[in-house]
């Protein structure tokens, strides 16, 4: 009897039929498998498949637990999925490989004063409060174009646009307006879709989804 595909199989096969039907290329959307809370004995079978980008949300837990892991597995790409306050962007970017939450004027120029410090330039996706949602932080869609100018002046590398929709309401328009916004500023990066709709954004452009339920289970 066969043995079931593992969780990372599972969600590859839905990457993979979203590409086919919204006739994109697989290699188009990365897998951010986000394992925040989760113990790195939870991260050690995903690694043993040959998943290698990886989402934390806090830069201490990230600390605690990749050291260690990384040296099992060089090759791994860490991207910090969580907001980031600026006292912390210094260590922010001597640990991660990209930034997902960069979201306003002070924390552009603590990132560019960090990348200077530590001699790195960690690529960084803007958030943007597609929702208008305070709470959840991003900068308002009227501000966008400033906030940009501000990061290509401080030489941050732009990755792309992402978003967090509002939870309970049907994700695609707010997708749609990311792609949008993204296209617009002349960025190729869509960081967006989570386990409950990344199908979704992959039809709507998404190149990075952020998935942890569908591949960890839930969380304590």
């Amino acid at each position: 009897m066969e043995n079931p595909p593992s969780p990372l199989q599972l969600v590859h096969d839905q990457i993979a039929r979203a590409c086919k039907v919204a006739r994109r290329e697989v290699s188009d959307v990365t897998l951010v498998a986000v394992s925040k809370t989760h113990p790195a004995e939870a991260i050690v079978p995903l690694l043993d498949q040959g998943q290698r980008v990886f989402g934390e949300n806090r830069v201490q837990e990230a600390q605690a637990k990749w050291p260690a892991l990384r040296e099992r597995c060089p090759g791994v790409q860490l991207h910090l999925v969580g907001q980031l306050q600026s006292n912390k962007a210094e260590d922010a970017v001597a640990l991660f490989d990209c930034i997902h939450s960069l979201d306003r004027p002070s924390l552009v120029t603590a990132l560019a004063k960090a990348c200077d410090k530590v001699g790195r330039q960690v690529p960084c996706f803007v958030q943007v409060d597609i929702g208008e949602e305070a709470q959840k932080g991003g900068c308002p869609i009227a501000e966008l174009p400033a906030l940009l100018k501000q990061v290509r002046d401080a030489d941050i590398p732009l990755a792309g646009l992402m978003c967090v929709p509002p939870f309970g309401i049907e994700p695609a328009p707010f997708f749609a307006l990311l792609d949008k916004l993204a296209g617009d500023n002349g960025l190729e990066g869509r960081s967006m879709g989570m386990s409950s709709d990344y199908e979704t954004a992959i039809m709507l452009g998404a190149t990075h989804v952020r998935v942890g339920t569908a591949l960890f289970g839930g969380r304590e």
